[in-house]
Formats: structure tokens, C-alpha cells, sequence
């Protein structure tokens, strides 16, 4: 009897504790090396295991205690847009083939193949119904035939789906299907107030993947009135979508508002948007901010926040021939060029004078040269010989206050600034500077 119990409980450690790979192919073969395993989590990423990619094939052994839940691979830099999303439940093996410009395809794994099929399946439907109202067809029975449709892929899924990983994500998916017949504006409406019906944001399954980032995301952009709207009305419609959502996630912990508003920032950063970036900051981010990284992401937020393309550039002051100067009172330029250098930084000695000469073919352009430094003894030499510029010096170098508030990490580093002093360019060269001017 106890050699049959010890049996049965092998036999149970096997299933619990069996080690199974994510395997595959990469494409052009000679494009790709190295590949890293992550598990996201609600607020970071674990690593988990690497391997190389040898002649486009890689195998990666997941390790026997790794958690289920989704797994990204790295496999370019930045990290943050070279990767690939799976479901590893820890019960099966992955097989997967990458190739650059397409979609991944999964060979082998019930949860990611279904999860595929599933998102393909509903996104083709909605799309229909978009197609509906957009042909302003009248037609009853086909508008009934699409919302069950929808029902009925839900309902099957959900249902096929059953015990699986990939069945958190289907449930909270679950498009909105109308009932009776709506007009556009009506059902615009009814999608957006149904639309967190079916989102559940303490699932550690969907918090640990970018599904409920997206989905807070895809709402506060693209949630809007069926009519035209200017520039200033979509940001107000913005503002009120956000405001819907901290409603929705304020019982959440601090740590995964503040994940969620970060995204939502980074979003209106990307778009360019002119009041979103501050309002997110201000209202939810720096209320949000508790554990100690989370306070280092948020000084760098709002280093970005502050020296965005579009953002008014920090206001700088210095004391000229007894006069005290500041850069938002200057006048009269098309363009100020910001350059934050060093008189011991050699590369800066070599390329500011040869930039200080190029730039007098510009007319209408003015430049202020922040010197970051130690003391004034080199600075005063050095400075003397870019006379056509105007000169600051920024006292404790790395440490000084013009470091800081224009996040400097190397010299030179240039800003270049339209005739309102906002920022239109980041330069990482002279020569982008010059090429600027020149177009």
C-alpha cells in the first residue's frame, strides 16, 4: 500500500512540477540573437529565463516553479517595443513563429491559439456593425443577425475556454450587443457606459498582462461623442473619460493606479496632446505615488512632463554685463537654441566652436549656452570664445539646478525652441541642429 500511495504522489509531483519550453522560429534568421523571458506582473516584470536564437530557432526552458500568467519575450531594444505577449499556464508547451512585419503564429498551445482566434473572431464582428451604421442600412433582421453573433462567439468561447488561463481574458471582453435597434448616437452611448461591465481590475491574471491597460487606454481616447469636435473639446472629453476611469480603479492599491495612469500618460504623451499630459500628472499620478520606485519614475514623469515637444521650455535667469536676464523675456529670435555643455568636456570643445561658426549663417536665432561646471576659471576662458552667445553658468555641474530641471546626462545636449520659447526638437547632434536651421 505505501509503495502504490508513493506512486500516486511521484505521479502528482510530475504534473504539478513538469518543465515545459516556449520554442520556435525567428525570421530573417540572421536579424535576430538573443531572446528574454519575463512574467508580468501587476507593477514590474520578473525575469525568467534567456536563450540564444541560433540560425532563426530558439528553445527556451520555462523553469519547473515558474507561475502561470503572461510571459514576455524580449527580443530587440528598447525592450518596450521589441516583444512578444504569450499565456504560459505552466501545463503545455509553446510553439511559436516570428516573423518580422507579421502577426506571431502559434503552432502549438490551446491558450494562445485561442486566445488569437477569439480576438480575431469578436474584432471582425464589431467591425461589421461599424459597417452597419456606416452603410445607414435599415435593415432590422441583419442588424439582429450581427449582435447574435456576437452573443454567440462569446458564449462559445467562453464555454470552450473553460478551466483555461485564456478564459479570464475572453469574460472580460465581452463586447457590448445590443438588444433592440439603436441608432448610431444611441449606440455609441449605450457601448461606452457598458463598457466596464464585464472588467474585472482585481483579477491578478488580467492586472499582470496589458489587457486592462489597453482597455482604460482604448476608453479614455477613443471614447467619444458621435459628432465634431475641436481640439479643445476632444481634450475635454478626455479629461472626463480619465476622471470615469479613477472612478472605476480608485479601491485599487496605489501601486496599480498609479501603473494604469502611467500608460494613460504615456499615451498622451505619444499623441501630443496639450492639456492631457499635465492633467494626468497632476490630478492622479502624484496622488498615486507611493513605493519608493514609484517616486523615481515619477521624478522622471515629470522631467518629461516638463521638456515634451510642445511643453514651454523651464525658465532659465543669469546675470549679463550686470543685467539680469531670463529666457522667457527674450525677444525677437525665430528659434532659441538651448546647448548645455561643459569647458572640461573635450568632445564640447571640439564641436561648440565649429557650431558656434556654422550658426552665424542664421539670422533670427539666438543661442544661450548653459555651462555646467565646478568652478568659473575654465568656463570664463572657454565661454570668452563663443562670443555671439549668451552665457550661464550652472554651478555644481551634474548636481546644479539647470542639470536637473532639463535632465541632463551628457554634454552637449541641445533643445531647440520655437519664437514662444516651446520646444520643437530635441537635437543629438550639431549637425541636427544645423539641419534644422537649414530646413
Amino acid at each position: 500500500m505505501k509503495k502504490t500511495v508513493v506512486l500516486v504522489l511521484c505521479f502528482i509531483s510530475s504534473l504539478v512540477y513538469s518543465q515545459h519550453n516556449i520554442s520556435g522560429t525567428f525570421s530573417p534568421a540572421d536579424e535576430y540573437s538573443w531572446l528574454i523571458a519575463y512574467r508580468l506582473t501587476p507593477t514590474s516584470q520578473v525575469y525568467v529565463a534567456d536563450t540564444k536564437i541560433k540560425k532563426g530557432e530558439f528553445n527556451l526552458e520555462i523553469p519547473t516553479n515558474a507561475l502561470p500568467g503572461t510571459y514576455r519575450l524580449v527580443y530587440a531594444v528598447p525592450q518596450d517595443e521589441f516583444y512578444i505577449d504569450v499565456l504560459y499556464s505552466g501545463k503545455e508547451d509553446i510553439i511559436l513563429n516570428f516573423k518580422s512585419g507579421e502577426e506571431v503564429a502559434f503552432i502549438t498551445s490551446k491558450e494562445n491559439i485561442l486566445f488569437s482566434t477569439y480576438f480575431k473572431e469578436i474584432a471582425d464582428l464589431e467591425r461589421d456593425v461599424i459597417k452597419y451604421y456606416s452603410s445607414k442600412s435599415k435593415n432590422t433582421k441583419e442588424y439582429k443577425k450581427l449582435n447574435n453573433s456576437l452573443l454567440s462567439v462569446q458564449k462559445a468561447y467562453e464555454s470552450k475556454t473553460n478551466g483555461l488561463l485564456v478564459n479570464d481574458f475572453i469574460k472580460a471582453n465581452h463586447p457590448f450587443i445590443a438588444t433592440s435597434n439603436l441608432t448610431p448616437e444611441q449606440y455609441i452611448k449605450a457601448k461606452k457606459d457598458d463598457y466596464f461591465t464585464y472588467l474585472d481590475f482585481t483579477n491578478t491574471t488580467l492586472q499582470g498582462s496589458n489587457f486592462l491597460k489597453n482597455k482604460v487606454i482604448n476608453f479614455a481616447f477613443t471614447a467619444l461623442p458621435l459628432k465634431s469636435l475641436s481640439d479643445a473639446e476632444i481634450e475635454e472629453e478626455i479629461q472626463s473619460n480619465i476622471n470615469t476611469v479613477a472612478q472605476i480603479i480608485k479601491n485599487l492599491s496605489d501601486d496599480y493606479q498609479f501603473t494604469l495612469f502611467h500608460s494613460i500618460y504615456k499615451n498622451a504623451s505619444s499623441l501630443e496632446l496639450s492639456l492631457i499630459p499635465d492633467f494626468v500628472l497632476n490630478q492622479y499620478l502624484k496622488s498615486t505615488v507611493n513605493s519608493e520606485e514609484n517616486k523615481k519614475t515619477l521624478k522622471q514623469i515629470e522631467a518629461e512632463n516638463r521638456l515634451r515637444i510642445g511643453a514651454i521650455a523651464p525658465e532659465i535667469e543669469w546675470q549679463s554685463k550686470g543685467k539680469q536676464k531670463k529666457l522667457s523675456t527674450l525677444e525677437s529670435a525665430r528659434n532659441y537654441i538651448l546647448i548645455f555643455w561643459s569647458s572640461t568636456c573635450s568632445h564640447c570643445l571640439h564641436e561648440l566652436p565649429a557650431l558656434h561658426k556654422e550658426l552665424k549663417k542664421f539670422s533670427q536665432i539666438q543661442v544661450v549656452a548653459i555651462g555646467l561646471e565646478d568652478d568659473e576659471i575654465s568656463w570664463k576662458l572657454e565661454s570668452e570664445k563663443l562670443n555671439d552667445f549668451e552665457h550661464v553658468i550652472a554651478l555644481g555641474k551634474w548636481d546644479s539646478k539647470y542639470a536637473d530641471l532639463y535632465d541632463i546626462h551628457q554634454t552637449p545636449t541641445y533643445y531647440i525652441l520655437d519664437s514662444k520659447k516651446r520646444i520643437v526638437l530635441k537635437p543629438e547632434s550639431d549637425k541636427v541642429v544645423v539641419d534644422f536651421l537649414t530646413h
